[in-house]
């Protein structure tokens, strides 16, 4: 199994991204899982937030290459973007080691994040050939600035968790190792306070979400895209070798 699910409080769920000998990297069987996990959550009456992280200090290193080369048509990705944004339950990340593509584009549709001090983030689609993913080219700029949001999307290096922080992708940088503890103590916060009024003000804060589903299906199209093209086959297949 790719993902460890569990309840650890009572209304909290969490989903543990597990494929450590990869770090945590995504393939088909993952995403769907992790997508399944959080609608399975969203349903259950239990459950009041969602606490999203990964195995072994990692939380991801991203899509797993192989499947861009060899499953490049897949939407799997991007339908985890979607289950992410339509979730109407208040969904807390826990972060360390890496956060890499995906990893990081996720955390812009997760309410709250926190990320150890050491994790390294990074958005290295350009580098890959490819485009950005997961409405980032429309949801980054808002939080962090056009210029910022330029820089981490179009260069592609990695950056700290500081960096994250000032960029919107995170509330808070912790000490290396208490990301989870953090995001559990949030996690319990928000489930002691009256369920219906945290819906409606995760909903009223999202009232953009039509927007973020067109502009990840329109960012989708531009990825598969590239996918195909000579200049990301040849960068991930450099990457792989």
């Amino acid at each position: 199994m790719s993902l460890i699910t569990d309840t650890v409080n009572p209304g909290i769920r969490l989903l543990t991204i597990d494929r450590p000998a990869k770090r945590n990297a995504f393939d088909i069987e993952t995403y769907v899982a992790l997508a399944e996990g959080i609608v399975e959550a969203d349903r259950d009456h239990e459950v009041r937030v969602i606490v999203i992280t990964g195995s072994g200090g990692v939380f991801t290193a991203g899509n797993d290459l192989v499947d861009f080369r060899d499953q490049p048509d897949s939407m799997a990705a991007f339908d985890l973007l979607r289950t992410l944004v339509a979730t109407e339950k208040p969904i807390v990340a826990a972060v360390e080691g890496f956060a890499v593509g995906i990893g990081a584009s996720m955390l812009l549709h997760c309410d709250l994040a926190f990320a150890g001090n050491s994790t390294v983030f990074s958005l290295p689609f350009v580098t890959l050939g490819l485009t950005p993913e997961g409405a980032t080219t429309l949801v980054l700029p808002r939080i962090a600035g056009v210029k910022l949001a330029t820089e981490l999307l179009m260069l592609g290096k990695k950056f700290t968790s500081k960096r994250a922080e000032e960029a919107g992708l995170i509330n808070r940088a912790v000490a290396d190792g208490t990301a989870l503890a953090a995001a559990l103590e949030t996690a319990t916060s928000l489930q002691e306070l009256p369920t219906e009024s945290v819906r409606v003000t995760k909903r009223l804060l999202h009232r953009d979400r039509l927007e973020i589903l067109q502009v990840i299906d329109e960012e989708a199209e531009f990825f598969r895209k590239r996918c195909h093209s000579t200049e990301a086959k040849a960068a991930i297949a450099h990457f792989l070798n």
